[in-house]
């Protein structure tokens, strides 16, 4: 067998022999011009921990942060301590605050962008909570974050779902929280394919009461709001929703599935970007990003159409399970050392899922070294049994 083919599984017994491509070069940007961009990061796992399921998360520090330096280095703002972090999929609240204290240093030392997300992941979960302890967990984070430097972004919380009873509960609680903020926050809108625990979130199961609701919100504290992100994977409801925001006020899409022509949008309306997928394509998005910010709408659409497939396949159902196919594209392409976890999750995804992720990602030119590329996915077929 050559030394840049493979015998990858692709199905329950179904093999396909695949001739990794010479690599892709991309002209990235140091800094994004023509759309506010962030990349929601991953974080990496102390492989010699003890960071199994319920057991607190430990992290390699080091290379957590050179991995932000890297995504600031292709010009994307990094948008710290969201789900892609793994929030509530075992990141915990004592080690977010450590995370977002670090990141935020390191930020303002070299004049990056950074937002980060505030919950109430802290709350004891398995029962129930009162409508001001959950705006006060809120508000913990929120001033953390502040007292960091980093600009808020108020996720959405589970025990806020599993306690209100009505928009008005919503109201009451984000309302509390956006009027003590120094500045200008985010929301961040996560749809239950991504947590399945927020389903029903700004107190209607139906979406468009839910945007109906949550347009209310905007309007009503829209000089403490700079935008929504949307993470529904939903494209016609993410376009209907821009089109009736507060004057000024951006959305950023979420949306993994389909966003080089949401990003790109028209003359007067567009979505700016948060999104988990620019942490597995950040050189092919940067340079897409260049091409737009010098007016090249369509070299945009087509730097990016390779990329669309890796990211369709990597945030596929059970889409909560994406940040293990980011943080095996990650351990591909060197930017970090192993394969490993926190709360075990590099189990999340199946050995053939992995191995489409890797022709996918070669196709895209997301592999940076096929050479060494190649050689850990043979490491990792073997440890996997694979022949």
């Amino acid at each position: 067998m050559k030394r840049s083919e493979l015998r990858l599984p692709v199905g329950p017994g179904e093999f396909e022999r695949y001739t990794v491509g010479p690599g892709k070069s991309f002209h990235t940007v140091s800094k994004i011009e023509s759309r506010k961009a962030y990349a929601a990061a991953h974080v990496v796992a102390d492989p010699l921990a003890e960071n199994g399921w319920g057991m607190g998360a430990a992290l390699d520090w080091d290379s957590t942060l050179q991995f932000r330096e890297y995504l600031w280095s292709h010009g994307f703002g990094v948008a710290e301590a969201m789900d892609t972090a793994q929030r509530g999929m075992g990141l915990d609240w004592k080690v977010t605050r450590e995370l977002i204290r670090r990141s935020a240093a390191a930020a303002i030392a070299g004049k990056r962008a950074i937002v980060c997300g505030a919950g109430t992941d802290q709350l004891p979960s398995g029962r129930s909570h009162q409508l001001m302890e959950i705006a006060d967990a809120y508000q913990e984070q929120c001033d953390w974050i502040e007292e960091c430097g980093g600009q808020v972004v108020i996720m959405a919380s589970r025990a806020l779902v599993a306690t209100a009873r009505s928009f008005d509960d919503y109201r009451e609680v984000y309302g509390k929280i956006v009027r003590g903020r120094r500045d200008r926050v985010l929301l961040h809108w996560l749809g239950p394919m991504f947590d399945p625990l927020l389903g029903g979130y700004w107190g209607a199961d139906n979406l468009d009461e839910a945007t109906e609701n949550v347009l209310n919100l905007l309007v009503e504290f829209a000089d403490r709001i700079e935008g929504i992100k949307v993470s529904l994977l939903d494209k016609s409801r993410e376009v209907a929703l821009r089109e009736r925001l507060p004057p000024g006020m951006k959305l950023f899409t979420g949306d993994d599935f389909s966003y080089p022509n949401l990003i790109l949008g028209n003359d007067t309306h567009f979505s700016h970007a948060l999104l988990g997928a620019f942490d597995g394509i950040a050189p092919a998005a940067s340079a897409a990003f260049g091409a737009l910010d010098r007016g090249k709408g369509d070299e945009f659409l087509e730097i990016l159409k390779p990329t669309v497939p890796l990211a369709q396949h990597i945030f596929q159902k059970p889409t909560y399970y994406y940040k293990t196919g980011l943080v095996f594209l990650a351990y591909l392409n060197g930017l970090q050392t192993h394969f490993r976890m926190v709360g075990g999750l590099e189990s999340g995804r199946s050995v053939p899922h992995l191995s489409r992720l890797f022709i996918l990602a070669d196709q895209a030119g997301l592999l940076s070294d096929p050479e060494l590329a190649v050689e850990r996915m043979r490491a990792f077929l073997k440890l996997a049994g694979v022949g």
